[in-house]
C-alpha cells in the first residue's frame, strides 16, 4: 500500500508510526510542516529505516502566524492547497492525517471526498474548541458566536467523511455523534514514545554542563510547546517557590513561541533565579536534555484537560525521569504519572507549593530520584508499544481500501 502520513507537527510518535508501517511493507511519505515551530522527531532517515519509507516537508516559504487571526487563515488555506497539489502528483492508496490546521484540513477533506481518497483522521485535539476559546478572546460575542458555529462545522465535516477516525482517547467520542460520525468508525489508540529514540541516560552527560552550572542544584526542565493551553507564569511560581523554601534549585525551559519569549525576558530581568529558555534542540539532543533533569515538569489548564492529553509526559515518561504535572487530576497523563510515582497537583498557587514542597524530597537524595526514573521508564515500557500500534492502524488501513 503506498501511504502519506501527514503530521503537521512533526512531532516523535507519528515519526515512528511511519517506520513501523513502513517495515510492515508499505511504502510510506510522512509529512510535515516545513514552517512550524515544535520539538521535532527523527524526520530523517536513520541507518535501520526501511527503503519504503521517505520524509518531505510542505513548504509555502511564508511564517506561520499563530496568534495573527486573519495571516493565520489564509496561510492555512494555502497550505491546503499547496499538499492538494502535491497529492495529485502521488496519488496514494490512503493518507493519515493527523494535526493539520482546521482549515487546511477541511481543504484536504473536501479534495479527498471528490477524488474518493481514503483517509484516517488522526484526532490529536478538538481544534474547533480551542479556536473558539480564541474567538471569545477576540471578538465581540455575535462575531465570535458565528466564527465558532463554522469551525465546529468544518470540524465535523473532517470527521464524517474520514474513512476513519483515531482518537486519542475515549473523552473524544462524546463529540463524534453530534457530528454523525459512523461509532464503527471510530478507533480510540492512545498515543505514545519511541522508547528507541527517547530513552534513560546518565544525569551527567554530554549536554547537562551547558544546560547546568552546578551539580548540587535541583534540576529541573520543561521541554514542549507552551500555548494557550498551559500557563507559563506556573513554572515561573514553582522555581520561585523552590528557592523560598531554600532549595539550590535551577530550570531550563526549551521552547519557542510568545510565551518562551515571555519566559526569557523574566529570566533576563531576574538572574537569581536561575531561569533559562533555549529554543527546540535536535530530536537526537532529546534524550540528554530531559536525562539531565531530576525531575520534568508538565503543564496543563483545567479548560484543556477534556480533549487534550499533553505528548510531552510520554516522552518523560521514556526518558526514565521523576515527573511533576500540574495538571488537572481526571486528565489521562495524571493518570500516567501517578503510576509512575511521580506527583499531580492543580494548576494553581496551592499545586505549586506542594509541587515544590514534593521537590523538596528529592533534592540531595539521588536514590530518590533513581528508583522514581527507573519506575517511570518501565511505566513507559509496560504501556508503549508502537508495533502493536502500527498493527492496528494496518488494519484500519486495510479495511478502507482493502483493494491496494
Amino acid at each position: 500500500m503506498t501511504l502519506v502520513v501527514h503530521d503537521f507537527s512533526g512531532h516523535p510518535f507519528q515519526a515512528e508510526l511511519s517506520r513501523r508501517l513502513a517495515g510492515l511493507g508499505h511504502d510510506v511519505e510522512h509529512l510535515s510542516s516545513a514552517e512550524y515551530v515544535s520539538g521535532k522527531g527523527h524526520l530523517d532517515i536513520q541507518p535501520n529505516d526501511p527503503s519504503t519509507l521517505h520524509f518531505a516537508t510542505v513548504s509555502l516559504s511564508v511564517p506561520f502566524q499563530k496568534y495573527a487571526p486573519l495571516s493565520r487563515l489564509r496561510w492555512e488555506a494555502a497550505y491546503g492547497r499547496a499538499w492538494i497539489k502535491k497529492l495529485r502528483k502521488q496519488r496514494p492508496d490512503a493518507v493519515i492525517a493527523c494535526n493539520l490546521p482546521l482549515v487546511s484540513m477541511y481543504r484536504f477533506a473536501r479534495y479527498a471526498k471528490r477524488s474518493r481518497l481514503p483517509y484516517v483522521m488522526w484526532h490529536q485535539d478538538i481544534y474547533s474548541s480551542g479556536i473558539n476559546d480564541e474567538l471569545r478572546r477576540r471578538f465581540p460575542g455575535p462575531i465570535a458566536r458565528l466564527g465558532s458555529r463554522v469551525f465546529v462545522r468544518m470540524e465535523g465535516y473532517c470527521a464524517r467523511n474520514a474513512s476513519h477516525v483515531v482518537a486519542i482517547g475515549d473523552a473524544f467520542k462524546e463529540v463524534y455523534p453530534s457530528w454523525k460520525v459512523a461509532p464503527e468508525n471510530v478507533s480510540v489508540i492512545p498515543n505514545w514514545a519511541p522508547l528507541d529514540k527517547v530513552f534513560p541516560v546518565d544525569r551527567a552527560n554530554p549536554r547537562s554542563a551547558t544546560l547546568f552550572d552546578d551539580d548540587e542544584t535541583l534540576r529541573l526542565v520543561y521541554a514542549g510547546t507552551i500555548g494557550r493551553k498551559h500557563n507559563p507564569r506556573l513554572l515561573v511560581e514553582l522555581l520561585r517557590s523552590a528557592r523560598e523554601m531554600g532549595l539550590s534549585a535551577a530550570m531550563v525551559v526549551v521552547s519557542e513561541g510568545e510565551s518562551a519569549d515571555e519566559l526569557a525576558e523574566i529570566a533576563a530581568h531576574e538572574p537569581d533565579l536561575h531561569l533559562t529558555v533555549l529554543p527546540f534542540q535536535p530530536a537526537a539532543e532529546l534524550p540528554n536534555v530531559l536525562g539531565s533533569a531530576d525531575a520534568l515538569v508538565a503543564l496543563l489548564e483545567p479548560d484543556a484537560t477534556r480533549f487534550s492529553i499533553p505528548s510531552k509526559v510520554l516522552s518523560y515518561m521514556a526518558a526514565g525521569r521523576p515527573i511533576v504535572g500540574l495538571m488537572p487530576h481526571d486528565n489521562p497523563a495524571a493518570a500516567d504519572i501517578a503510576a509512575t510515582g511521580g506527583l499531580v497537583v492543580d494548576p494553581d498557587s496551592q499545586g505549586v507549593a506542594e509541587a515544590a514542597k514534593w521537590m523538596e524530597s528529592l533534592a540531595g537524595a539521588p536514590d530518590r530520584v533513581r528508583d522514581i526514573g527507573i519506575n517511570t521508564r518501565r511505566v513507559a515500557e509496560e504501556k508503549f508499544d508502537a508495533d502493536k500500534v502500527a498493527a492496528e492502524f494496518e488494519s484500519i488501513l486495510a479495511s478502507m481500501a482493502p483493494g491496494a
